[in-house]
Order: structure tokens, then C-alpha cells, then sequence
């Protein structure tokens, strides 16, 4: 079965390395025209550049611009050719061995080889590099640079996904010189194979990237330029597309997706994602350690009306397990229904017969957060919940309460695998285990998943993953979101993509409509 799957994996690997991302949807806009800045707006500041820790929608923008991975994925989710021409594995996925394009180069005129990557995958596995990649890539033993254009991971375990997690934001490649040596260098600049490269950086204000003349693809990027402009207001950001201040609106709220539809010269994008807002629970300490207090306030969640409220309809309910259809492995779980009688009878089982005072905090970005502890807060009233609702400017989350709280508001993006999303967020080796669930059956599960080549048996694993996850509820997932953008019809190339960061900005080009700038 393993010696079959590698096969179906190859063969599948050669088709892709037919394909470009949204090649099809470039050749029905047209021939691709060379020049012009793309004027991107984005709705918070990008504070990290350093591409092995970015953490939010902008830096992983800004990374994928001036780097590159060995993969991408397409809008399907499979690995799709990026700085790896090709790769396969030996029979029991232990050993991965990927071909790099040949004459590859860094912005700086320097040549990026296997011991490049080697040493990247070297850095991001050093605790020291705080890369939240590190989990997610933690199957990985030794990555070695056999020749120029070969790169061989020797891995701890058997893992069939390892195409698709090469794609994962933080493992951007960068020079060995830096990753042996003042990594620190790359919170200040860019020196990446990516189609552009840094040209000046105020993080709350503008971003200003120019084109990469050693991109590997000779042909791309079309663009000359492009600019990031920071909107913290979402209202003026959607004005600003509207009134063709900008080209671009990147990820377009909830509640201004309205104002771009039916607006000529303007083109509303919408597409199912994985991404979603959840509730995170310290698990680790009181009132939360007890399971009985985490299902009670799931028990108050009306997922079909926080949709609405929150979603504006443009989403799907969820019922507290971070993975929906768009993944592979999704098991779909019973939908779980407002019950305030259970919900009462479970808290004061747990020792609040008289209710509990809770603080829930909010970043203010995006605006859907304070929405969702606000619905919250009113409908876990009835059960005896007293919620107090604080928001904070999203910087001072960041620094704060992210990781550290025991009561927040989350929101993530689609990830590339579902051991991707399990790794990140809810593992007790995750980067970011939020929750401090470090539930040991749970672990085993995706540990047993990573090694299992059979397909049958790593549905069930999973399954059984989220069955945990559905039941003993470390963070309450009410809904996921559809993606929303928006762009000026002479933007072309563009495809919008469900896994929340990945733009393929190199293929984007302006038609004659553009307007002609100084």
C-alpha cells in the first residue's frame, strides 16, 4: 500500500509540474502586460518581516513577495512546484528527496542551492529561531543537501504530507550564510528568491516592494512595483478601492463585501476557506480545566445565528473542530444545538450552581472578534455565564494576550494539511497551543496519522482526532468564514485562494484599463 501511494504521489507530483496556479484563469483575462505598481491595501500593520516567524495576513504577504518555499499549494490544496521542480519518497515515507530548479537566485545575485534549504530547515528547527513552523516541520531529523539541486529529509517518523507542509508560511528559504548567522538580519531586510524584494518599510503605514531582476521565472513577475498601504479603518480601506486610490483590498470585512458588489469597474471575490474565529479556553486552569465548564458555554453557541450575525451569511457553522470540508480527512461531526437547561445543569455540576464572571477579550482587528464575544456573551446569559467583553487594539493583544490569556477570541486561517491545523494550534508541542488542552490520546493520534501510509486507516485516525476534539471541546470553533477580496477590473491574474495567505502575486498584471500614474 506505501509503495502505491508513492507512486500515485509521483505521478501526481509530474502533473503538477505541468501546472502554474491560476494559470487558466490568466490565459481567459488575456495576454499578460509587462509594468505598473499594484496597490495593495491590507488591514493591519505587518510588524515581523523576518520570514521564518511572520504571524499575521501582511507579513505572510510581504514573505511570499521577497521568498520563496520548496512548494506552493493550489487552490485544491495539493503541492504544486515552487523551488522544488519534483520530489518523491523512499517506501515507508521516511526519506524525502526534493529537486530544486537549476540557477536559482537569492535578490542579492547570490545562488540558492540544496544546502541553502538545508540550512533553512536547519534554523527553523532551533528553538532558538521561535519559527512557528518548528512544530509543524518537528517530523523532520536531518535535512541534507546531497548535491546543488538535491535535498534529502531524513524524517523521525513516516509522513506522507510532507509536499504539502514544505508550503506552510514559515518555511520561507533563505540564505545559509544568514540562517548560520545574523538571522536577525532579515527583521530589517529581504534577501529571498521571491519574485520582488524590500524597498522601504514602515510597518503602519506603507510597504514598498520592487521586482526581483534574478526571479527564477524569467518572464515574472509582471508587476515593476508593488505597495502595501495599512488601513486600519475598514471602511476607508473599501473607499479607497472604490474611488481607485488602490487596486487591491486583500481581505475585504464582513461587513463592507456589500459595498464592492454590483459596483462597476469593481470586482467582489468570495471563495469557501477553512479560516475561522474561535473561543480559546485555558485548559490548564481554573474554570476551564473542567470539561463540565467547557461544554456548558458551548452549549450556548447558535452557530447558524452567529453566520449571520458574524458571517453575514458568507460562512458555514462549526461545530469546535478546526478542520471543515476543504480539508481532506474532514469527518463530519452531529451539529451541536443551543441546550441552556444542559448547559445550567453542567455548570453548577462543575461548582457554579449561582453562574460565573468571565472577562472575554477581543482584538479589535479583524472587527469579527468583538462581534463574536459580544453575540457570545449575550446568548451564554440565560446559563448563568456573566461575560465581560474587553477589547484592545490588536498590537497589544499581540503582545499580551496571545498565547498567554485563558479567555480570547482566535482567529486563523486555512492551514495546508489537517495535521498542519492540529500542529499549529492544538497539539502540546504546538507553536501556538493557545488552549494548554496537552491531551496525551490526542497527541497520539496525530503522531499515529503522520506515519500511517494507508488510507483507510489515516481517515480513521483522524477521525477519531476530531471525534476527541468534538467532544471534549478545548476551544469553542462556532463558524467558519468564506474568504472576501476585492479588485479593480484591470487587475488580472488574480485568484483569490483558500488558504487565506498564499497571493502568487508574479502573475498579476494590469490590463489597459489601468490608470496611467507618474
Amino acid at each position: 500500500m506505501a509503495d502505491l501511494m508513492r507512486r500515485s504521489l509521483l505521478a501526481g507530483t509530474a502533473g503538477l509540474a505541468l501546472q502554474s496556479l491560476g494559470a487558466s484563469e490568466v490565459l481567459a483575462q488575456g495576454t499578460p502586460r509587462r509594468g505598473g505598481t499594484l496597490r495593495i491595501s491590507v488591514d493591519q500593520a505587518a510588524s515581523v518581516i523576518h520570514p521564518l516567524r511572520t504571524r499575521v495576513n501582511p507579513e505572510h504577504m510581504i514573505a511570499e513577495l521577497c521568498y520563496s518555499n520548496l512548494t506552493t499549494l493550489t487552490t485544491g490544496m495539493a503541492p504544486l512546484p515552487d523551488l522544488a521542480l519534483s520530489w518523491s519518497a523512499n517506501a515507508d515515507f521516511t526519506e524525502w528527496t526534493f529537486k530544486l530548479r537549476p540557477g536559482v537566485k537569492f535578490s542579492d545575485g547570490s545562488p540558492c542551492t540544496a544546502k541553502d534549504v538545508a540550512a533553512t530547515y536547519v534554523a527553523i528547527l532551533d528553538p532558538k529561531t521561535a519559527s512557528p513552523a518548528r512544530a509543524i516541520v518537528s517530523m523532520i531529523k536531518e535535512p541534507v543537501a546531497v548535491d546543488d539541486e538535491t535535498v534529502l529529509f531524513r524524517l523521525n517518523t513516516a509522513y506522507a504530507d510532507l509536499p504539502a507542509t514544505a508550503a506552510v508560511f514559515g518555511t520561507r528559504i533563505i540564505p545559509a550564510a544568514i540562517a548560520t548567522g545574523d538571522l536577525a538580519r532579515l527583521s530589517r531586510e529581504s534577501v529571498g528568491t521571491g519574485p520582488f524584494k524590500l524597498a522601504t518599510y514602515e510597518p503602519d503605514r506603507l510597504i514598498v516592494l520592487e521586482r526581483n531582476p534574478h526571479y527564477f521565472i524569467p518572464e515574472q513577475p509582471y508587476l515593476d512595483r508593488v505597495e502595501i498601504r495599512v488601513y486600519p479603518d475598514s471602511s476607508a480601506e473599501t473607499s479607497a478601492l472604490l474611488s481607485g486610490d488602490n487596486d487591491l483590498m486583500a481581505i475585504t470585512a464582513q461587513s463592507e463585501f456589500g459595498r464592492l458588489k454590483n459596483v462597476r469597474g469593481v470586482d467582489a471575490l468570495q471563495v469557501p476557506s477553512g479560516q475561522f474565529l474561535n473561543i480559546n479556553m485555558g485548559c490548564d486552569a481554573k474554570p476551564f480545566n473542567d470539561l463540565r465548564v467547557r461544554k456548558a458555554l458551548s452549549l450556548c453557541v447558535d452557530r447558524d445565528a452567529l453566520v449571520g450575525f458574524v458571517a453575514l451569511d458568507a460562512g458555514k457553522p462549526g461545530d469546535d473542530v478546526p478542520v471543515n470540508s476543504i480539508y481532506r480527512y474532514f469527518k463530519k461531526e452531529p451539529a451541536k444545538k443551543v441546550d441552556i437547561a444542559q448547559a445550567k445543569k453542567l455548570l453548577a455540576e462543575a461548582g457554579y450552581p449561582d453562574g460565573i464572571d468571565l472577562t472575554l477579550i477581543a482584538s479589535d482587528n479583524p472587527g469579527t472578534r468583538t462581534q463574536l464575544a459580544v453575540a457570545v456573551r449575550e446568548m451564554a446569559k440565560p446559563a448563568g455565564f456573566r461575560i465581560t467583553v474587553q477589547t484592545m487594539p490588536h498590537a497589544a493583544y499581540l503582545d499580551q494576550v496571545w498565547k498567554k490569556g485563558s479567555f480570547y477570541i482566535g482567529f486563523y486561517n486555512t492551514q495546508q494539511t489537517v495535521d498542519g491545523v492540529f500542529s499549529l494550534l492544538y497539539t502540546s508541542n504546538a507553536a501556538w497551543n493557545e488552549t494548554r488542552w496537552n491531551n496525551a490520546a490526542f497527541d497520539a493520534l496525530v503522531a499515529e496519522a503522520r506515519h500511517t501510509s494507508d488510507e483507510a486507516k489515516r481517515t480513521e485516525i483522524y477521525g477519531k482526532a476530531q471525534d476527541m476534539m468534538y467532544a471534549e471541546t478545548p476551544s469553542i470553533i462556532p463558524l467558519f468564514f468564506d474568504l472576501l477580496a476585492g479588485k479593480r477590473s484591470y487587475v488580472k491574474g488574480y485568484a483569490l485562494h483558500p488558504r487565506g495567505h498564499i497571493y502568487r502575486f508574479e502573475k498579476v498584471w494590469l490590463d489597459d484599463g489601468a490608470p496611467k500614474r507618474g
